[in-house]
């Protein structure tokens, strides 16, 4: 939350952040014990917002300048790794957003797997991968990183957004999750209207979408798997 709150994030209600740390900073007698805390500002979550303003703030929020100074820079990742769910998210650093989406994100995912065929057709995709940006410039934006309908909400009537796993990357990717946020059809206008739709950016979306059910799979099992390996297929025949 905090690197969402760091951002140049004016343009979507994030909650404040007033104080973090370590549990076992905590003097004894106080609750000690592993993990840590969070003190955030209270917001009235529930209210109705528009998708054509959710679309157009978080453009906006993808469109603005990172306030990180590496990110300046071109580099894509985060401060420090974090987690997408209970899964491990890591994000070193990397000049090359292709480079980083295949070792950081799908690399990572299909090792956890452990599965023979995801990881077989996984190679040939992320051998590929450049065939997808072809005449695409990625530059880094600060992405929420899990964006679905139970991390989105209306507060006073604008859309918020919460409990990401923030790091700097292809603005395409923060619809990873659309196939369980709800976007409609005025959220897609409203966002491109901001951010122009790119050539490939179906087989992209599908690219990142990948990512997810890779991580729902290795979370959760069951129907996933189906997901992912639909998801592998198709985009390994177009190869």
């Amino acid at each position: 939350m905090n690197g969402l709150c760091c951002a140049d994030t004016k343009s979507m209600r994030i909650p404040k952040i007033y104080h973090f740390g370590n549990l076992s900073a905590v003097p004894e007698g106080k609750g000690q014990g592993k993990g840590s805390f969070i003190v955030m500002e209270y917001l009235d979550f529930g209210g109705s917002y528009s998708q054509a303003d959710l679309g157009q703030r978080l453009a906006e929020m993808h469109k603005a300048e990172p306030a990180d100074e590496t990110a300046k820079m071109g580099m894509f990742g985060f401060p420090i790794d974090n987690t997408i769910g209970g899964t491990s998210q890591p994000n070193g650093w990397m000049d090359n957003w292709i480079d980083f989406y295949r070792e950081r994100r799908l690399q990572h995912q299909l090792k956890l797997t452990k599965d023979p065929k995801l990881q077989q057709m996984g190679k040939k995709l992320c051998d590929n991968l450049e065939q997808f940006f072809q005449g695409v410039d990625v530059k880094p934006s600060v992405l929420h990183g899990d964006l679905w309908s139970g991390n989105i909400s209306g507060v006073d009537g604008e859309p918020s957004i919460f409990d990401p796993a923030v790091y700097y990357g292809h603005s395409e990717a923060d619809f990873g999750m659309s196939w369980c946020a709800g976007f409609s059809s005025a959220f897609y206008d409203a966002y491109h209207k901001v951010l122009p739709k790119a050539p490939g950016f179906e087989d992209r979306k599908q690219l990142y979408l990948l990512y997810h059910y890779l991580n729902h799979y290795n979370l959760f099992g069951g129907g996933y798997y189906s997901s992912a390996e639909g998801i592998l297929r198709s985009l390994t025949n177009k190869i």
